[in-house]
C-alpha cells in the first residue's frame, strides 16, 4: 500500500521571518518518496510558503484521509494568537497582530489526525518559536536534556501545546528566537534529517530523530533547542499492528513498533529477560521480511549471545534456533563487506552451537576463507 508524504514550509515574507523554510524542500525532494514515506512508494506533497491556513488545512485533510502511513514534515515558525495564546504555523502573510488569521492553528493538527489508525502517523518538525511562543513551550514541561517535550498532558486533561493527537508520533525541535534577526535562520534539523534519508535508508523514526539532533550537536543554539519525541500509546494487540504493517510494505514502522514494544519489556522485566528476547526476535524477523539480511543475522546473533549470557544451555532449543536462524541470514547476506564483518561472531558461535546439523561450522570457515580471497 503507498504511502503519503506532506512537506510544509512556511514563514512569513520579510522582517517577521525567522527561518528559511522553504530552503530545505529541495533537500527533501531529493529523497526518494517510499524512503520519505517508509513504504514501498508514496504520493508527495509540496506546499512551499502557504498564503492561506485554509490552503494548508485542505492539503492535511486529504493527507489524512488517506490509506497507508502518513508523514508530514513540517519546517517554520510559531507565533501565539494574542486573544487565546494558541501556537499557531506562521504562513507567508502572518504578522504579530494578524496571527489568529493569517497563521495555520497548531490544533488542526491535532483535529485532522486523531482518526487514523495507531501506528500509521508520524509528524516530524523543526520550529522557531517567537519570544511569546517560546515562553508559552518553556513553561509547558520541564526542561532540560531528556526531559518530556511539550507535547504531553501531563494529566492536566487539557492537549499539551504541541500535542498532535494519541496516535500520532512526533519528532523534531524547537528552536529558540535568535538574538538578532539580520538573516533568517537555517533548518537544520530538517536539513540533517534529509541528508540521513538521502543515503536511500529510512532508520525507525527514534533513530532518525537522534541521528539528526546528533548531527547538530556542534551548533552554538544546539543546547537551549528544545528536542520533541513522543511516541503513541503502544496499541492493545502490537503483533497484529506490526503484521498489518508489513502486509503494508511498511517495514520501518513495523521495525519501529516492535522497537517501542522491546524497550517496554525492558523496561517492566530488565534486560535480558524472555520478554525482551522475544521482540528482538521479532525485529530479526521483520529485518528478514524487509530483505536486509545483514540486520536479521546480526539481531539473531545479539539474541543467541544473549541466551549463552543467560546461562541457557548451547544446546537448548531457543539457542540452536536463533544460531541457525544467523546462519541462514547470513548466506543470504549480498554484500561481501558485510558478510566478512559478520561471519567471525558467527563462526564463533557456531563452535559453541554447532548445533544439528554436522559440518555448520566447517561451512562458516570455508565461505569466509572464500570471502577473503575476493577481497585479495
Amino acid at each position: 500500500m503507498p504511502g503519503t508524504v506532506l512537506l510544509i514550509a512556511a514563514a512569513p515574507v520579510g522582517r517577521g521571518r525567522l527561518v528559511d523554510a522553504a530552503s530545505v524542500l529541495p533537500v527533501l525532494a531529493a529523497v526518494a518518496p517510499g524512503v520519505l514515506a517508509g513504504a514501498d512508494t508514496a504520493n508527495v506533497v509540496e506546499l512551499a510558503d502557504p498564503l492561506e491556513p485554509q490552503a494548508v488545512l485542505t492539503r492535511l485533510r486529504a493527507a489524512a484521509a488517506a490509506p497507508g502511513p502518513l508523514t508530514v514534515f513540517v519546517t517554520g515558525q510559531l507565533h501565539l494568537d494574542r486573544r487565546q495564546r494558541l501556537p499557531h504555523l506562521a504562513l507567508a502573510r502572518t504578522t504579530p497582530p494578524t496571527v489568529r488569521y493569517t497563521a495555520f492553528p497548531w490544533p488542526w493538527f491535532r483535529e485532522e489526525l486523531r482518526l487514523r489508525a495507531p501506528g500509521t502517523t508520524t509528524l516530524v518538525a523543526d520550529l522557531h518559536a517567537d519570544a511569546d511562543a517560546w515562553e508559552l513551550l518553556r513553561s509547558a514541561a520541564p526542561w532540560g536534556p531528556g526531559r518530556a517535550a511539550p507535547l504531553d498532558s501531563h494529566g492536566s486533561g487539557r492537549p499539551a501545546p504541541l500535542d498532535c493527537g494519541p496516535h500520532t508520533a512526533v519528532y523534531g525541535r524547537v528552536a529558540p528566537p535568535p538574538p538578532h534577526r539580520r538573516t533568517p535562520a537555517p533548518p537544520s534539523y530538517m536539513r540533517a534529517v534529509a541528508t540521513i534519508l538521502r543515503s536511500g535508508h529510512r532508520p525507525p523514526v527514534e533513530q532518525l530523530h537522534q541521528q539528526a539532533l546528533s548531527r547538530l550537536a556542534d551548533e552554538p543554539d544546539f543546547a537551549a533547542c528544545l528536542p520533541l519525541a513522543s511516541a503513541p500509546p503502544l496499541p492493545a494487540d502490537p503483533h497484529a499492528a506490526i503484521s498489518a504493517a508489513v502486509r503494508a510494505g511498511r517495514h520501518a514502522d513495523a521495525d519501529a513498533l516492535a522497537a517501542r514494544c522491546e524497550q517496554a519489556a525492558v523496561r517492566a522485566h530488565g534486560p535480558g529477560a524472555e520478554e525482551v528476547l522475544h521482540w528482538t526476535e521479532v525485529r530479526a524477523d521483520l529485518a528478514m521480511f524487509a530483505g536486509d539480511a545483514a540486520r536479521s543475522c546480526r539481531t539473531w546473533l545479539t539474541v543467541a549471545t544473549a541466551r549463552l549470557a543467560a546461562g541457557q544451555a548451547p544446546d537448548a532449543p531457543a539457542v540452536e534456533t536463533a544460531v541457525d536462524r544467523a546462519h541462514h541470514q547470513w548466506g543470504r547476506v549480498t554484500d561481501p563487506a558485510h558478510a566478512r564483518e559478520l561471519g567471525p561472531a558467527l563462526a564463533e558461535l557456531r563452535g559453541r552451537v554447532p548445533g544439528s546439523r554436522k559440518g555448520a561450522l566447517d561451512h562458516v570457515r570455508r565461505q569466509l576463507r572464500q570471502l577473503q580471497d575476493q577481497r585479495r
